[in-house]
């Protein structure tokens, strides 16, 4: 490895054209996102830094590119790595195809269940890749009271990594009355990173509230599904991360907000995208082309997912085709079509024609061997309900989004018990605790899935990753917990008391060590066999998950129960 000083050295030396580059790029066509512009010129690399831009560069290797679009590679400002299923390097590699270069995660999925130990695997696996994972540190471990989780990330705690330099500051405050209230334990994390970034999670906060929650210092928010509300965010000097996901999708409501006084206070960004998607339809590429068939303007497009990200985290050596910045470089055929062609990582070229090359995985990727989870012995009668009389609390799923509806409506009774009503889509709901036997199991209702028979189940269960389940008999739903229960964490589709599909997730239950070929096929399947059992859903087990989160309106399921999140508090089932 060459001494610090001799690689500048080398970049001010090609910079003038004293010695030639590493590598040339001739005849591109720049966008400048700076200036909004169009820049005909060759991109000069030198030890991993773009050193010029403009004309008559020569290097030890030079690509004429024929007039083809250049731009900075692509960065997702909030991506869960958990929500992939993928392990880091795998994950690496499905988006660097896409022109993504960087994510900035946030690792609370692992961290609910493995603790700290947990963001030190995520921090591990993410080294040495020819990709740039940041972090977050987790702020809500667990996200409420409301719920059990594998374990409790104090301010003590966080400061153990607060220093690590791919941690950039504090992750998404999904306890936004915890803040409210001035909660001592809340402020003692925000206090920790005082002066730095923390992210937001205020889903409908607006006026007063919102108000005294950006007090704290929040900066961010990636919850918004709402004009009005987006607009009272972004004046309020939050930066606005426009969300475009696998299960919430708010790119279509929102775009209308951004024009060119608000545009450098947005962001686009991923939040939860499921394996299969990114292998389907892409990354932040196919972000782009939706937000560009809806009217916006391509150079405001690139922006948003290139320099507005890059300030907004202090990356100040991404983000640009510039000198000094990262050869982080995307070719695209023409910014229109805005389909990636090539990418180089620090000047290496690790995508070529749309094809993976020159990618080296982590060799310190750990063996897992499942084991099953923490569940206490079940058996059939810990589903029952007792039907009290009067109406019941129910969950509605509403389509394309994460937050539910509470609807409140008489249930079938059968022999003095709850069960579900196929022909009004009420459908038994269960959340059984996972980390420490405790027995304990959330009872509630259903509506949106559409499911006709059998049962569909998950060790995937925001944020506390209990195992959720939701059927048309109990002894289906059980046999789709006791399926999750034996993989030692995953996804189980049952018709019948048979299992008909299942997806391992041996990673703590939440991520796969396959790639995102295998995985992606497995997640077909399951979602087949779903879609077999009447289940109406697109995305059915990501919908499933988002059911026991409950920091998003209206009302969720935990092992504790019911949760009036407005309220928040336990509520019964039965008014």
């Amino acid at each position: 490895m060459k001494p610090a000083l001799e690689l500048q050295k080398n970049r001010i030396l090609a910079a003038r054209k004293e010695i030639i580059s590493d590598l040339v790029l001739k005849n591109g066509t720049v966008v400048n996102v700076f200036t909004g512009l169009f820049q005909k010129s060759d991109v000069a690399v030198c030890e991993g830094l773009i050193v010029g831009v403009g004309p008559d560069y020569h290097g030890k290797t030079e690509i004429d590119l024929g007039g083809k679009c250049i731009i900075p590679g692509m960065i997702d400002g909030h991506l869960h790595i958990e929500s992939s299923m993928l392990m880091p390097s795998n994950l690496a590699a499905a988006l660097l195809i896409h022109g993504t270069t960087a994510i900035v995660a946030d690792p609370h999925e692992i961290a609910n269940v493995m603790g700290i130990a947990g963001v030190r695997m995520m921090l591990e696996q993410s080294a040495d890749l020819p990709f740039d994972f940041f972090f977050m540190a987790p702020s809500c471990v667990p996200a409420t009271s409301l719920e059990t989780s594998g374990a409790k990330l104090t301010a003590a705690d966080l400061s153990e990594i607060s220093n690590d330099p791919r941690i950039l500051g504090l992750a998404e405050l999904m306890n936004f009355p915890g803040v409210l209230s001035a909660d001592e334990h809340v402020l003692e994390k925000t206090d920790l990173f005082k002066g730095g970034l923390i992210d937001g999670h205020c889903p409908s906060l607006i006026g007063q509230d919102l108000q005294a929650y950006i007090t704290a210092q929040i900066r961010s928010d990636h919850e918004t599904s709402d004009r009005s509300e987006a607009i009272e965010k972004i004046q309020s000097g939050m930066m606005l991360m426009i969300r475009e996901g696998s299960s919430a999708r708010n790119l279509e409501e929102l775009i209308p907000v951004v024009n060119e006084r608000t545009s450098s206070r947005c962001c686009f960004v991923s939040d939860d995208l499921s394996a299969e998607d990114i292998l389907s339809m892409g990354h932040l590429d196919a972000t782009v082309k939706k937000a560009l068939l809806l009217g916006l303007d391509p150079f405001t497009a690139v922006q948003m997912v290139t320099r507005n990200t890059a300030e907004y985290f202090g990356l100040k050596d991404r983000g640009a085709i510039a000198p000094g910045c990262r050869a982080d470089i995307v070719v695209l055929d023409t910014l229109n079509d805005f389909n990636v062609v090539d990418v180089y990582k620090d000047g290496v070229l690790v995508v070529e024609d749309g094809s993976l090359i020159n990618f080296h995985r982590n060799k310190k990727i750990f063996s897992f061997q499942s084991r099953p989870l923490n569940i206490m012995p079940l058996d059939k009668n810990s589903l029952l309900i007792p039907h009290t009389g009067g109406k019941a609390r129910i969950i509605e799923i509403v389509p394309g989004q994460i937050f539910t509806r509470l609807v409140v409506d008489n249930v079938k009774s059968d022999h003095g018990v709850v069960a579900s009503d196929t022909a009004s889509d009420t459908l038994k709901l269960c959340v059984v605790e996972r980390h420490g036997a405790s027995g304990r199991i959330g009872l509630g209702l259903v509506r949106g899935l559409g499911i006709k028979k059998g049962a569909l189940a998950s060790s995937v269960a925001h944020d506390s990753h209990n195992v959720i389940a939701a059927g048309v008999s109990d002894n289906e739903v059980f046999a789709a917990i006791d399926a999750v229960r034996v993989m030692g964490g995953g996804l189980a589709v049952v018709s019948g008391e048979e299992i008909v599909a299942k997806v391992p997730l041996e990673v703590a239950g939440l991520m796969s060590v396959q790639p995102v070929n295998i995985l992606a096929g497995q997640l077909r399947s399951v979602e087949k066999a779903a879609i077999d059992i009447g289940c109406m859903i697109r995305k059915p087990f990501m919908s499933l998950s988002f059911l026991a989160l409950p920091v998003i309106p209206e009302i969720k399921l935990t092992d504790m129960g019911l949760v009036d999140v407005n309220r928040f508090e336990i509520v019964p089932l039965f008014i």
